[in-house]
């Protein structure tokens, strides 16, 4: 049976620790904000030091960073704001000028959650969003990461807001061993133990701004990086080696056939289903999309009308979860069902690529 003195002992090295661990995290922290007071990127939506974050540029500005660069959401989030300067002016725009501005920025479930939380907010919150990350998570399009970046950001609320950027950066600090995307769990614990209450929303941030300027998956710039003294992957001397990730899976291929339809210079559009990929999106009329490639009669037995169809050749397109490569045929035909005249401004990618396609 342990004495008295022993565990009297223990409970001291286990105060003694954590009196340590909670040293080493102010230091830690410190040093990254001194970091990012003098290297913070500049970026519209951001409040300058000194200034409170404007909530409805936060929140815009994440839903469109989502599997986005913050290269080409820069141009989208000057025109959304120009067009659309409040949340309530957001919400009271149709669903069809939200999209057509979206235009180009892909994975348009995100355009569509956007308005959707828009006029939650100005409908049954007067206008005002949620302040903490568990209400904000209850709006359309807002998950963990995406609702503790807001409520620190734009509240001041001490959330760890980990997205691919501060994974690198926590599986580098402490050399995690466990491969992604198993890590997660493990690498939103460790960056929920240094989150600071000392300017959450700046904490945030210099986190994502190190892993995107100097924590990157290449190369990174550790002679530059704040935190290399405390990095275990640094100190290793095997910064590239993390995080660990297992093997990619091939990306699946799919096959379609898209059918193009002239008249006049405008071209026969049609909307998708209001589920599925893109949904409720302009689209040219389409076959299903399946596992393997379609033949030249089964292609012409699924056209949307009789006619000379032509065979163009084939656009090819990536999402996230499948490779598509559609056989794209043309004729001049009339067209039945729903549907109207447009041109292919009004259409995603996919669908642009076979709208422009040539003989």
């Amino acid at each position: 049976m342990p004495s008295d003195r022993g565990i009297k002992k223990r409970r001291l090295d286990s105060a003694d620790s954590k009196a340590a661990a909670s040293r080493d995290g102010a230091a830690l922290a410190a040093s990254l904000l001194a970091w990012y007071d003098r290297h913070r990127r500049r970026m519209p939506w951001r409040a300058l030091p000194g200034e409170r974050a404007d909530p409805y540029k936060v929140w815009l500005s994440e839903i469109m960073l989502q599997q986005t660069t913050v290269a080409a959401v820069g141009p989208y989030f000057a025109r959304f704001l120009a067009r659309f300067p409040s949340v309530r002016a957001l919400a009271a725009a149709t669903l069809d000028e939200v999209l057509a501005l979206w235009q180009g920025l892909g994975y348009y479930a995100r355009a569509r959650n956007m308005h959707r939380a828009a006029r939650i907010v100005a409908h049954e919150h007067g206008g005002r969003f949620p302040d903490t990350a568990e209400a904000l998570r209850k709006l359309p399009g807002i998950g963990d990461y995406t609702g503790a970046a807001i409520a620190a950001i734009a509240f001041g609320r001490p959330e760890a807001a980990v997205d691919g950027n501060v994974e690198r950066v926590m599986a580098r600090l402490h050399a995690v061993e466990t491969p992604l995307p198993g890590a997660k769990a493990e690498l939103r614990a460790l960056a929920a133990g240094l989150v600071t209450t000392d300017r959450p929303g700046d904490w945030a941030q210099a986190l994502m701004d190190l892993g995107a300027t100097v924590c990157t998956p290449k190369a990174p710039r550790c002679d530059a990086c704040p935190l290399s003294k405390t990095c275990a992957a640094f100190a290793a001397g095997a910064s590239e080696r993390y995080p660990r990730r297992l093997a990619k899976a091939e990306r699946p291929r799919r096959y379609g056939v898209v059918y193009r339809i002239e008249r006049d210079g405008a071209i026969w559009l049609v909307r998708r289903p209001e589920k599925g990929l893109l949904a409720g999106m302009a689209a040219l009329p389409t076959s299903d999309w399946r596992d393997s490639p379609w033949g030249a009669a089964e292609a012409l037995a699924q056209a949307p009308a009789h006619g000379a169809w032509r065979k163009l050749g084939a656009v090819r397109h990536v999402f996230t979860h499948f490779a598509l490569t559609l056989d794209v045929y043309a004729a001049a035909v009339e067209p039945s069902g729903e549907g109207w005249w447009g041109d292919a401004d009004a259409l995603p990618t996919v669908f642009k690529k076979a709208a422009l396609a040539v003989d």
